[in-house]
């Protein structure tokens, strides 16, 4: 009656085991660390740059107690923050600025524990300090940009189809085609329509003034929204990776806003010069001639550079003459994506221009076909070729293709850096909070204590009032903590203060289904029930009134997740996950420890659950 078969044992035993398994690098602690990350997109971190550093630190006579490399950058791990700092100078001095080497705290669980996936949990801003900023992006600027693309396409499709109009004008988001006569306007309206799905276009006027209104769709407005508060994000993220932050937080909240969070750093003017920070793109003809010479190249690196020319590395470090004169900015970049060349099947970056910049590169390729055009990025006052193709037949349409020597992962990476250069639209900074490190650790002190006191006070009337059972729940409430932080450290999330008051709330909440529990096995003892039957019954009743009142409860915490964001959010992630587990522990572990106890016993006269009070029976 009282009795588990072996694999509800073994799959107790296994969740248990992974539990304790997936816990234990959050009691390491932290160590000093150095991380270094590369400036650009196009810059790797790979084991070449990891056998740098090793071979700056061995040269430098620093010991590290670890150097690994992860997806995005090398990190190197020192025994104290002297030697840290120590490391984070020589670093930064042989590696120059074209990476970042930042101060870092990483967990010191031993490395088996991360091959496997096993990682501490991270911790947020209200717990290690920082910044956080509260931005809100400019969805009219936006809007505006789009419509001043907008009119540059209509004059450019009108050019070159011979339409004639007498004007284009643009106020706010409404576009104004004037024509000569109708017939011009039929024309004018059917190539637009054709060229800009995206526009709603009227017939506006009469005869003697025929014109055509155009404002953008309604699904295109919000796809331009959306798409200028995704690539301000993608911007950002790339300008975060400067300031060396190991875990950021940057998330839409809302329509128009964006929350960007960097735990650790407690500098708010370099937070904002970083995120405020623009990036240039520029298109410019390579000087052959000179760069084809090996002697004007050695004289150009000797400081001897041709009038109008200036020296510039390619992505693979070889030096280029390019012209001082810019033939496009990457404000005419509509979009970049990668793909692969039509042709040869190689990797490829696809760029489209808007009116005004397709039809300069038009002109600009039809006049030097063979020659070499190279495209740059300049970001805090430097600039890099991140592409010199050749161009080999005019491009129309605005429509430009970059290939060769690029890998798949290489492609992404520069129409990144072609899309993401610059903000899409403008943003302010309408909320600004500096949280402390003392705070930060004060706030993990008193959630801590507050939990443990918590549990402590729990364990004590649970053991006081049940006395044997009451040790079981008290067992499957520790079982209960163990899974959920398993669990947060599995799914790798972000923890807290909110986040460890709904640890405190998940530990008040799982013990009610063991006091259910006990409570009806009490009720079934005063029945007249023996021992064996009230337990199993005891169970199987309190079953479904735990799983309504978890199920309620859940309900509540899912749309708390769905409807809120940051802290709130937080907290609804540990409540729901504390629910699922709670069911498990109180039902499953608890049942089967009294199992293991007491379901062996073939005469069972008294079970160890407090006292008992039945009902007297009346006097005669």
């Amino acid at each position: 009656m009282n009795r588990y078969s072996l694999w509800q044992y073994l799959l107790i035993a296994g969740a248990v085991a992974l539990g304790l398994l997936y816990t234990l690098p959050n009691f390491f602690g932290e160590v000093p660390a150095v991380q270094v990350s590369p400036v650009k997109a196009v810059l790797k971190a790979d084991t070449a740059l990891m056998g740098r550093v090793e071979d700056a630190l061995k040269k430098g006579g620093i010991a590290a107690t670890g150097v690994f490399l992860d997806a995005t950058s090398v990190k190197a791990r020192f025994a104290d923050t002297d030697i840290q700092l120590k490391a984070k100078d020589l670093l930064q001095a042989q590696l120059g600025d074209d990476y970042i080497v930042a101060l870092n705290l990483l967990s010191n669980s031993p490395r088996w524990l991360a091959s496997i996936g096993a990682l501490p949990m991270y911790l947020g801003l209200d717990l290690r300090g920082g910044v956080h900023f509260l931005l809100q992006v400019d969805m009219k600027a936006a809007l505006a940009k789009k419509m001043e693309a907008t009119v540059n396409d209509i004059r450019s499709n009108l050019r070159e189809k011979r339409i004639q109009f007498t004007g284009v004008a643009r106020d706010g988001q409404v576009v104004t085609v004037r024509f000569r006569d109708p017939a011009m306007r039929e024309k004018g309206l059917a190539e637009m329509a054709r060229t800009l799905p995206d526009l709603d276009l009227k017939e506006a006027g009469d005869a003697g003034e025929p014109r055509v209104v155009t404002t953008l769709k309604p699904e295109a407005q919000r796809r331009t929204q959306d798409f200028a508060i995704q690539q301000n994000i993608t911007t950002l993220r790339n300008r975060v990776n400067e300031l060396g932050v190991a875990e950021p937080i940057i998330q839409q909240q809302g329509a128009d806003r964006v929350v960007v969070q960097l735990p650790g750093v407690q500098d708010t003017a370099k937070a904002k010069d970083i995120l405020g920070r623009t990036a240039t793109l520029e298109v410019r003809m390579v000087d052959d001639d000179n760069t084809n010479s090996p002697a004007a190249l050695q004289a150009a690196q000797a400081g001897q550079i041709p009038l109008g020319d200036e020296l510039y590395l390619e992505r693979d470090g070889r030096p280029v003459l390019v012209r001082k004169q810019v033939v496009l900015t990457g404000d005419r970049i509509n979009d970049a994506q990668p793909g692969f060349d039509s042709q040869t099947g190689e990797p490829a970056v696809h760029i489209n221009l808007d009116g005004t910049g397709a039809r300069i590169f038009q002109q600009v390729t039809r006049e030097n076909v063979g020659r070499r055009m190279a495209i740059l990025l300049f970001e805090k006052g430097k600039g890099e070729v991140v592409t010199a193709p050749v161009i080999r037949s005019e491009i129309p349409g605005g429509r430009v293709q970059i290939s060769g020597r690029m890998t798949t992962q290489e492609a992404r990476d520069v129409s990144l850096l072609l899309r993401a250069g610059a903000l899409a639209a403008p943003m302010e900074i309408i909320e600004e909070r500096t949280v402390g490190p003392s705070l930060g650790a004060e706030n993990i002190r008193i959630g801590f204590h507050s939990t443990w006191y918590g549990f402590a006070a729990i364990a004590a009337f649970m053991i006081a009032y049940y006395t044997l059972i009451g040790v079981f729940s008290v067992v499957a409430l520790a079982v209960n903590v163990l899974f959920l932080v398993a669990l947060l450290s599995m799914l790798q999330a972000t923890l807290t203060l909110p986040g460890m008051a709904g640890i405190a709330l998940t530990i008040g909440m799982a013990i009610d289904a063991n006091v259910l529990i006990n409570e009806r096995i009490r009720e079934e003892l005063r029945g007249g029930n023996t021992p064996q039957a009230a337990i199993a019954t005891g169970y199987d009743r309190a079953w479904g009134t735990i799983l309504d009142s978890n199920i309620t409860t859940l309900i509540a915490g899912l749309f708390l997740f769905l409807l809120g964001s940051g802290p709130v959010k937080g907290f609804a992630v540990v409540l729901c996950l504390g629910i699922l587990t709670s069911i498990f522990s109180a039902v499953m572990v608890s049942r089967a420890m009294v199992n293991l106890y007491y379901g062996g016993r073939r005469r069972l006269d008294k079970v160890s659950i407090g006292q008992v009070w039945r009902p007297q029976a009346p006097a005669k």
